[in-house]
């Protein structure tokens, strides 16, 4: 082996004894993967991949994804190697409590980490998020002799993202994409918890690939550098096709007596096992122990810091050429809203209110999406094969597979890809994501937004068709238990309207929200608009307040959401003509009602007010929450049947008469 040969085995090396050590002293993860993918990583890392350790967020970095999160101690070892602020006590302190090398890299703890990663192919749906938002902000941004969007997402898979499906909904997307810059590498070491793949995984993955129409580059040596870097330049040469580059690795490399096996998957190898690889690897260095030769070899300060002078020597003379699409540029990457958004989103609001409309909610939400959408430029839309039924195009609509320019992308029947790509789209930064489908196809995605939750990111799920409301189609469709699944995922925004007033308001909160994702729920059927003052109307961005107030204290407190909200007022009409005093209050987003103030919420739900029922056609359980044990619930306790919209309210028992028999009940 030649010199510059035995020094790369020894910058990959760094990793192997990085990675077996923290695992090791964790007694807790999977060193198989990482030793398996050190190679790759040291070639992609330190000849190819454009970042800068000095500042993580460059706008104009190359991305990288570890979607087989599991093989976590790669990516720590390769930020920690190449000069990023991770430290070798926080590597000691792998999968600890309160450590940010956690047992699968989690986006926001540590710079450098692109994405959380961990449900296996969520990492390469993630990065055909990042590969759409660089290709479509550089139709957008680019001019010609100009580009200051022009990078690469790379991405490390293992079989375990080829065999969930999320994979095939993604990666046969990217291929219609025509995702040039998107390069995965694929960790084929035919090795899985179970053993080896080949009794349930026989899949021609290649061929799979070329018929999405990607690059594919097959029988590369996963273990040797010059053909590990020829693939990468052979993929980066190739500017219409993304490509999955094919490499043969062995898993657990280096240890004499558990590499090419499932043992050295998913547990520690052992002390003695440790010390027998050191001596095969020819790592003679204690633990945690990096020789100064390998850290100046892998750190990439300098050599980042000079990347982003020559780029930022280009946006420099572009910001001279076109000054306004340069400044335009700098907000839409920081995040910025427009400095006039909330005023116009007032107005817009207030103008709603006073001219009021029978409409379905779901098309509130597209004459929403027409307002907010001529300000701003970030939207960055679509739909999974439901444009027409979940109404998310406005008349500024432009698909991205028609005009890469565009705005819009028609993902097809891929509920869960969607959601995992518009994350992508999120983290990369510049656009604000939104999408659709069903509110029962929401199960399909449901990992999707736990990890957009998870990450604290800005992304706006859309559904619509949100209750037994949505008529014949039958309980397949009919969603009940999903928005108290919503509802109940940590910093899960969730909000139901009730009119094109709260629709609106709902899209203004999760446009002007930046620390986590939104899900706005819309009706099929037309809603009657409610009567507001200006109190009122400003209090349903605080997530529930009194809408029809009885004047002093009431008897009862009616709480209802969405098409529910004009059965309570109706409801509250009858009771008090019976000689009650009730108050109704329009609870369009619990979680954020439930951030308000002690003050504001006892205002709203008076605890000396112990009379309670609250209305939705959802699952009733969610709501004793709200109305305690004194209280009473119109809900659903299963699930619905295949009619007409009015016949499905009345046999579960949403009327007036059903709702003023529970109400004289509790207040006898």
């Amino acid at each position: 082996m030649s010199n510059q040969g035995q020094n790369r085995q020894l910058y990959a090396n760094a990793i192997r004894a990085l990675s077996m050590d923290a695992v090791q002293q964790a007694n807790s993860g999977h060193p198989g993967a990482p030793m398996g993918m050190a190679d790759m990583a040291e070639v992609l890392w330190r000849d190819f991949l454009k970042h800068n350790p000095n500042n993580p967020k460059w706008e104009n970095r190359d991305r990288f994804v570890l979607s087989n999160g599991h093989g976590s101690m790669l990516l720590y070892s390769v930020l920690h190697l190449s000069g990023y602020d991770l430290t070798i006590d926080q590597i000691k302190n792998f999968r600890q409590l309160h450590s940010p090398t956690a047992g699968h890299p989690e986006y926001g703890y540590i710079p450098g980490i692109e994405t959380t990663t961990g449900p296996l192919g969520q990492g390469i749906a993630n990065a055909v998020g990042f590969a759409i938002a660089e290709k479509t902000l550089a139709a957008q941004f680019n001019k010609p002799q100009h580009e200051i969007v022009d990078h690469n997402t790379y991405v490390f898979l293992g079989d375990g993202c080829m065999m969930e499906g999320i994979s095939h909904e993604v990666c046969s997307l990217a291929g219609t994409l025509k995702l040039g810059k998107l390069i995965a590498l694929y960790d084929d070491n035919g090795i899985s918890i179970d053993g080896e793949v080949e009794g349930w995984f026989t899949d021609d993955t290649a061929t799979r690939f070329e018929s999405y129409g990607w690059q594919v580059i097959r029988g590369i040596d996963g273990h040797n550098p010059s053909e590990i870097a020829h693939a990468i330049k052979e993929a980066q040469s190739e500017t219409e096709k993304p490509t999955l580059i094919i490499c043969k690795t062995i898993i657990g490399f280096g240890s004499p007596n558990k590499q090419g096996k499932e043992d050295s998957h998913g547990a520690p190898l052992g002390e003695s096992e440790i010390v027998a690889t050191r001596e095969k690897l020819g790592w003679h260095y204690p633990k945690f122990e990096i020789p100064e030769e390998v850290y100046a070899a892998w750190n990439a300060k300098e050599k980042g810091s000079k990347l982003e002078q020559q780029w930022q020597e280009v946006f420099s003379a572009y910001e001279k050429a076109y000054p306004d699409l340069a400044k335009e540029f700098k907000r839409r990457m920081k995040g910025e809203l427009p400095t006039n958004f909330k005023t116009y989103a007032n107005e817009y609001i207030n103008n709603l209110q006073a001219n009021p409309a029978k409409i379905a909610s779901r098309k509130a939400s597209q004459n929403s999406l027409e307002a907010f959408g001529k300000v701003l430029p970030e939207f960055l839309g679509g739909s999974a094969d439901l444009a027409p039924s979940n109404l998310t195009m406005w008349s500024g609509s432009k698909p991205i597979n028609e005009d890469k320019a565009g705005n819009y992308i028609h993902y097809g029947v891929r509920e869960f890809g969607m959601s995992a790509i518009m994350n992508g789209i999120a983290l990369h930064g510049g656009f604000v994501p939104y999408g659709a489908t069903f509110l029962m196809f929401m199960e399909y995605a449901r990992n999707a937004l736990r990890m957009a939750a998870l990450m604290k990111i800005q992304s706006i799920f859309v559904y619509t068709h949100d209750s037994i409301g949505l008529g014949e189609d039958g309980p397949t469709h009919q969603p009940v238990e999903q928005m108290a699944s919503l509802r109940l995922t940590p910093n899960m925004s969730t909000w139901r309207p009730c009119d094109q007033v709260e629709s609106a308001i709902s899209w203004q909160y999760a446009i002007e929200r930046k620390d986590g994702p939104t899900s706005l729920i819309f009706s099929r059927q037309n809603l009657a608009q409610m009567q507001r003052n200006e109190v009122q109307l400003q209090n349903v961005y605080k997530g529930a307040y009194v809408l029809v107030d009885c004047g002093s204290v009431p008897d009862l407190i009616i709480i209802a959401t969405g098409s529910e909200v004009e059965l309570a007022v109706n409801s509250a009409v009858a009771i008090t003509d019976k000689g009650y005093k009730v108050n109704v209050v329009s609870m369009p987003s619990t979680d954020v009602f439930d951030k308000q103030d002690a003050e504001y919420r006892e205002s709203v739900l008076p605890s000396s007010v112990t009379k309670r029922i609250a209305i939705e056609a959802g699952i009733a359980d969610f709501w004793y929450k709200y109305v305690g044990l004194e209280g009473d619930i119109v809900g659903m306790t299963t699930f619905g049947e295949s009619a007409p919209a009015d016949l499905l309210f009345k046999e579960f028992g949403f009327t007036v008469e059903n709702v003023v028999s529970k109400a004289i009940n509790l207040l006898k």
